[in-house]
């Protein structure tokens, strides 16, 4: 076949055309793609998919750190979250696993909770199968599953409601309380048990007897401008609550949020507190020196902030 020079000429002329409008429509799809990804992040967190090492969760076989905290609950614009020591209580929390978002809040004994609107998120966490693991029980599982699974047994102790220490390191070796007319009084079992098992029966038991009035004289207060995750907002009474900072995320003015996660009573499942005083910020609570804190269930001055002694 033979082409004269028009034809030519026309063929390269809208050959061009179309390259161009390739060319174009590359460069639009990706900047739509590139515009896309931006307002993803800007509305959620960056996935830390390697888990820091040392990090443990006993009660989960296969743990994926995808459903953690740090990268389940997006910071607001301008935020970062603040940086936590390799290995510590405060880095153990942030990375601690979630159900899956509109999880709801179970009781102990699988019935639902009668108020579904306090909570944000849902810690992936037994419960225990009795009425037991409720506020201040909570706390103590937290920071002895921390403990526990870094094998610091000597620092996993504490005190029954009338005064009595009862650490695990004495309870896997065989030292054992028993309780009798509000005394107590220890015997020698004769079995050593370092398990997971026995550490959950020592649980059980600290459950039994402590309480937030027992654990709130173990612990030291510390001011709010000087927060810490692992801190807790406690008021120890009969009821009393407890309450504990789970995540913290600060920007470059200085400015600082925090996430709350409690048990209540009947025990139920630990969940991430919703901000009934600021809904555009919650889960967030803003740190502000000298006010007090209102929680969904709970009320708390700035004298309750406490923290555990090393």
């Amino acid at each position: 076949m033979k082409f004269n020079h028009q034809t030519i000429l026309l063929f390269f002329i809208v050959e061009l055309s179309v390259a161009l409008l390739l060319s174009c429509q590359t460069e639009i799809d990706s900047n739509d793609r590139l515009l896309f990804i931006n307002k993803e992040i800007s509305k959620t967190t960056v996935i830390q998919k390697r888990v820091p090492l040392g990090i443990k969760y006993q009660w989960q076989s296969v743990y994926n750190p995808e459903t953690s905290i740090i990268n389940q609950i997006p910071t607001p614009k301008d935020f970062q979250r603040v940086q936590t020591n390799n290995n510590s209580f405060q880095q153990w929390l942030q990375y601690l696993p979630l159900f899956p978002p509109n999880q709801k809040v179970k009781t102990f004994d699988g019935s639902l909770k009668w108020n579904q609107r306090v909570h944000a998120r849902v810690i992936d966490i037994d419960i225990g199968k009795g009425d037991l693991q409720q506020c201040a029980d909570a706390v103590i599982r937290l920071r002895s599953e921390f403990l526990f699974s870094n094998k610091e047994f000597e620092k996993i102790h504490f005190n029954y409601t009338n005064g009595t220490e009862v650490s695990f390191d004495d309870w896997r070796k065989g030292r054992k309380p028993q309780v009798k007319d509000n005394r107590v009084t220890f015997f020698n079992s004769g079995k050593k048990d370092n398990t997971y098992s026995s550490f959950k029966k020592y649980l059980i038991q600290i459950f039994s007897y402590a309480g937030t009035a027992s654990l709130e004289k173990e612990m030291k207060s510390i001011s709010l401008e000087d927060m810490q995750i692992g801190d807790i907002f406690i008021q120890g009474g009969y009821p009393g609550h407890a309450i504990i900072i789970v995540d913290m995320i600060e920007n470059t003015h200085g400015k600082k949020l925090y996430l709350l996660a409690q048990s209540y009573m009947p025990a139920q499942n630990i969940h991430i507190l919703k901000n009934p005083m600021n809904k555009k910020l919650s889960p967030w609570y803003e740190l502000v020196p000298n006010q007090d804190i209102y929680t969904p269930e709970w009320n708390f001055s700035v004298e309750d902030l406490k923290r555990f002694v090393e």
